[in-house]
């Protein structure tokens, strides 16, 4: 059984950071891409960042590039989204994704609120 389980989120000021982890189980962690994607009140969710199996690509949306980094530990099977010089619109619940066998799997979200 496939297990996704964000962590790190909470209240942070404008221009702060917080680091998110996502703990995964039931799953080959290295023979996975995983993704970051967030969701803010009453919008659709949108990715926020791709990395590969090995951790050797990364991608991001354009809008946090230079903000966000993606990156993760397959001896620990958690990837990770450092969030820096955060800002009000940065505030969502973020999720991350695993594809499996042609399933899409999520965490249960950690919410993430930027304010002053």
């Amino acid at each position: 059984q496939v297990q996704l389980v964000e962590s790190g989120g909470g209240l942070v000021q404008p221009g702060g950071s917080l680091r998110l982890s996502c703990a995964a189980s039931g799953v080959t962690f290295s023979r996975h891409a995983m993704s970051w994607y967030r969701q803010a009140p009453g919008k659709e969710r949108e990715l926020v960042a791709y990395i590969s199996r090995a951790g050797s690509n990364t991608n991001y949306a354009d809008s946090l590039k230079g903000r966000f980094t993606i990156s993760r530990d397959n001896a620990k099977n958690t990837v990770y989204l450092q969030m820096n010089s955060l800002k009000l619109e940065d505030t969502a619940v973020y999720y991350c994704r695993l594809l499996y066998d042609a399933i899409i799997y999520w965490g249960q979200g950690t919410q993430v609120t930027v304010s002053s």
